[in-house]
């Protein structure tokens, strides 16, 4: 069936394909970033039952080291914000790819279905559009 699909197709295809795999990449990025994000909430409202003048240690790479109850808290504050505006960009990108998806599988239905011989772009709203 590949045989009698137009090279426009065809291309149409493996940019679909290529499409998803971006979407699965940033569907993955977010759902780590969603995690992140509720790991550090989780331990920000945890912070604030701790009294201030408890000992506290922050995890720098394989060594703990000891810090004070502020910096530890604007520290986890930071982080916070910080994710929430990651995850809030990777949803505008997944948005943004989901929308390309659609837009190239719609051009892909129309270009198979309406016979892809003709060299130009098929939209709705062009030339001759609205019939009578």
């Amino acid at each position: 069936m590949q045989g009698n699909m137009p090279p426009e197709a065809q291309e149409k295809i493996e940019e679909l394909q290529e499409l998803q795999e971006t979407a699965q990449q940033v569907a993955e990025q977010k759902e780590q970033a969603q995690s992140a994000l509720n790991e550090s909430k989780t331990a920000l409202d945890a912070l604030e039952d701790v009294d201030e003048d408890a000992g506290m240690y922050r995890e720098i790479g394989e060594v703990l080291v000891e810090t004070d109850y502020e910096s530890a808290y604007d520290d986890l504050e930071d982080k916070v914000d910080s994710l929430e505006v990651r995850v809030e960009q990777l949803t505008k990108q997944e948005e943004r790819v989901e929308e390309q998806f659609d837009d190239l599988q719609s051009e892909l239905q129309q270009m198979l279905q309406g016979g892809a011989g003709g060299g130009g772009p098929m939209g709705p709203g062009g030339p001759g559009a609205g019939g009578a």
